[in-house]
């Protein structure tokens, strides 16, 4: 079966033998030239906190970016890497709320309670409230903070709002996924409605605008209307490249090469935010804040393959914890680094951001308790040494179990059903069922045959519950050492149980029938009091009673003619 399993990876490699030859361990294929003499003087020593932005991309797979060797253009992610510093051992979660989570708390996801999967529109959770934030830590620090994009941490109170949670302002959707264009998004069958929020308004008016150029705009608002002299934050989460696959035309023509229609789209995506980045940076350097920022840049999780992403040659996709799934693109750009236009192999989490921000800004950090993050900035801007030697990826007791885990296999000490995955060092163990686990070449041809992928996940996965590889002699995870070296999987199996020990329970609540949008004029939002707990059952009224109070939907109404239409439409066709 084995032999089997390598010679359909050999035909999947001579047809993608393009890819194979770009080696992840050599420098960045773009040139690290400077284009302005003037970069290249020595950093100036800040008195004033630096401005902070952070961009956050969705779905962004790990070999989408112009530097990594893809097909994708990407020119101003690549000069703003190339100036700055590449983070090329650099983690995130698997999937958004997670990792939105532990970026805004400098938590992992056990100390939150939201080890599970994402906070769904409809349910009554979202992040804890007796979590101080990252904004919050930066308002206390003197910033004017600002939050553009993709919130998913929940908003079943209002409570739970951006601007409840430290942003001083608010444009952007609730939820995970929305319509680039109408900012529709459905949660079901008939269960849709608008996501697009002003601070805490619905934000009807800007129904029709691409939200990628949408939220560039904002931020160049932001900044014309701030002073450089005061510090500021703008976290900026684009929903770009997550679904639905849309683009503006002009940028989908540049990629009608491209066989597969799904990586064409996706590209065209990919080049769109690459220009809002841009800018982005021209607006900082037009208002005057360049020279005293510091621009992060970081995916969310891994690439969604059938959906356009690409995250070779790392294993997994996006929702597993194989490489493909968490390891993540990263770089920081800024005037003030010391030692700039260098690729970084220090261990970083995304739960680093956190106090290594609210260091940077100055900020108090002496009555904050628990954080797992580390301040990685002497890493970053110096070429120190990371504080950090070890990533808790997750421990997800309600995932599916595995079948054949067991206590046994986990020397009596775990049970390895369990969903859950550990690096320490350069050891990475995995646990229960890691998720889809096949490395899969860029989606450049049409139809691609994806039954050879399958052979080899096959082969390798079946009756497993515990893999161990050496990521750094192994990056591409394809020779499990578990067998060969029982001493390290007993070594991190004994730290799951130790992060297992601090685990609080998981919040994951049932879905509330309050929360359909035809409660709330069709639009997603709040529906809890501050009195309603987290299980509040209120709100279970009939659609038809409440239909009389609500305001009318017209986006609703045009939804439910388009798709009376289309199945018209279909039986005429059939």
């Amino acid at each position: 079966m084995a032999v089997y399993a390598l010679t359909g990876f050999s035909l999947v490699s001579l047809l993608s033998f393009g890819y194979l030859s770009w080696d992840w361990m050599k420098p960045s294929l773009v040139a690290d030239v400077a284009t302005d003499p003037m970069e290249k003087s020595l950093p100036p020593t800040f008195t004033r906190p630096p401005h902070i932005i952070f961009i956050l991309t969705d779905d962004q797979g790990y070999h989408d970016v112009g530097y990594h060797g893809s097909d994708i253009q990407t020119p101003t992610l690549d000069r703003l890497a190339a100036e700055g510093v590449k983070l090329e051992n650099y983690y995130i979660q698997p999937i958004c709320t997670p990792s939105r989570s532990q970026l805004i708390t400098g938590r992992y996801q056990i100390h939150t309670g939201l080890q599970h999967s994402i906070i769904r529109p409809r349910q009554p959770n979202c992040l804890p409230l007796d979590q101080v934030t990252l904004p919050q830590k930066l308002q206390e620090a003197g910033y004017s903070t600002h939050m553009v994009g993709k919130w998913h941490l929940g908003f079943y109170k209002k409570e739970c709002l951006p601007t409840r949670r430290g942003f001083d302002t608010f444009l952007g959707s609730l939820t995970g996924n929305v319509d680039y264009y109408t900012y529709d998004n459905c949660d079901g069958p008939d269960v849709c409605g608008y996501d697009l929020h002003e601070g805490e308004d619905v934000a009807w008016d800007q129904s029709g605008k691409y939200s990628t150029f949408l939220y560039a705009q904002r931020v160049s608002k932001i900044l014309a209307s701030h002073s450089p002299r005061e510090p500021i934050f703008i976290y900026v989460a684009f929903q770009a490249v997550h679904t639905p696959l849309q683009s503006p035309k002009e940028y989908i023509y540049r990629y009608r090469s491209m066989g597969n229609v799904a990586r064409r789209k996706y590209a065209a995506m990919v080049t769109c935010m690459d220009e809002a980045v841009k800018n982005i940076t021209w607006a900082l350097k037009k208002y005057g804040y360049y020279d005293n920022s510091v621009i992060v840049f970081s995916t969310d999780n891994g690439g969604q393959t059938f959906s356009g992403g690409s995250n070779w040659p790392l294993r997994g996709r996006k929702g597993t914890y194989w490489e493909g799934g968490v390891r993540g693109i990263g770089f920081v750009h800024s005037p003030l680094i010391k030692r700039k236009r260098r690729t970084s192999w220090a261990l970083v989490h995304i739960t680093d951001w956190y106090p290594t921000l609210v260091s940077l800004a100055k900020g108090n950090l002496s009555n904050v308790q628990g954080l797992d993050g580390y301040d990685v900035w002497p890493a970053i801007s110096e070429g120190k040494e990371s504080p950090r030697t070890e990533i808790l990826h997750n421990i997800d007791p309600l995932y599916n179990h595995a079948k054949y885990g067991s206590l046994e296999d986990g020397f009596g000490i775990w049970n390895t059903a369990v969903q859950a995955s550990i690096r320490v060092g350069e050891w990475k163990l995995l646990t229960g069922d890691p998720g889809y686990s096949d490395w899969i070449p860029p989606q450049t041809l049409t139809n691609f045959p994806g039954s050879w992928w399958n052979l080899e996940r096959l082969t390798d996965g079946l009756r497993k519950s515990v893999w161990l590889f050496n990521i750094t002699a192994d990056p591409y995870e394809r020779y499990d050492l578990s067998e060969q070296r029982p001493d390290v999987v007993r070594t991190l199996l004994m730290r799951l149980v130790h992060y297992n020990r601090t685990a609080i329970p998981v919040r994951y609540p049932a879905e509330n029938p309050r929360a359909h949008p035809d409660f709330n004029g069709g639009a997603w939002g709040p529906w809890a009091s501050e009195d309603d707990g987290e299980e509040w059952e209120g709100g279970r009224e009939s659609l038809k009673s409440r239909n009389k109070k609500k305001k009318k939907c017209k986006i609703c109404k045009l939804r439910s003619f388009f798709r009376k239409l289309n199945t018209r439409l279909m039986s005429n066709r059939i």
